[in-house]
């Protein structure tokens, strides 16, 4: 084997490993979600946990859903009546200060989520739905306390981009608010980086969640024992 044989043979094996190390955890971060599926046995407490694990019956709907007003959301929006008093406050002082933050989705019954879980799926496919949307009875909508929100800039894909996005790092957890899908954080949560969706949990929780940088899932396995 000549020189350039060997190098060709080095840089192939190196990049096999390289490809190795990268993808080395995607196998076993697809089979850690959507098995061992557990119904969710108290659907109502605030710190309820919804995700690719833990599953809502297709029945549930909280019984406590208020309508946001329409200065602070879209029409017809709703959440749980704690969560909408708080996203209340939180949007109105925010507008007092100069930013704009208006609630552009918040609670989806199961129905609704099945259908858009299939849109996702039929439009591109699979893996990509599962990325980017909860099957249906694994949505945090389907609580009544999960909201999509948009900035001034009037698009809450572009959210990251608004100056809304810098006072709600700042701020939403004064009003029990988390940023429910962290960037860096998409092995434990299961969801792509979401700057748009905030999840109510109360204030102490939320002091905590932000003081420590961790997510929902994370808080449970340190504060909580689920067994």
């Amino acid at each position: 084997m000549n020189n350039d044989s060997l190098k060709i043979a080095v840089y192939i094996v190196i990049a096999i490993l390289v490809i190795l190390f990268y993808t080395k955890d995607i196998k076993l971060f697809d089979e850690n979600f959507y098995n061992d599926i557990q119904e969710i046995a108290e659907p109502d407490i605030i710190l309820v946990l919804v995700n690719k694990n833990f599953k809502l019956s297709a029945s549930y709907v909280p019984d406590d859903l208020k309508t946001i007003n329409v200065k602070y959301a879209n029409e017809n929006k709703k959440l749980r009546k704690s969560a909408k008093e708080a996203f209340e406050l939180l949007s109105e002082n925010a507008h007092q200060q100069g930013y704009e933050i208006i609630a552009v989705s918040a609670y989806r019954d199961y129905d609704y989520q099945n259908d858009l879980y299939e849109e996702y799926v039929t439009t591109m496919g699979d893996e990509y739905a599962d990325k980017c949307s909860a099957r249906p009875g694994h949505s945090e909508h389907q609580t009544g306390l999960a909201v999509d929100v948009s900035g001034s800039n009037d698009d809450y894909n572009l959210f990251a981009e608004s100056k809304e996005f810098l006072w709600m790092k700042d701020n939403a957890h004064k009003y029990g608010f988390i940023l429910r899908y962290p960037q860096g954080k998409e092995k434990i949560t299961g969801f792509k980086y979401e700057p748009w969706h905030y999840r109510f949990v109360g204030i102490e929780v939320a002091q905590i969640i932000y003081d420590e940088n961790i997510t929902l899932e994370e808080y449970y396995d340190k504060y909580i024992n689920l067994n």
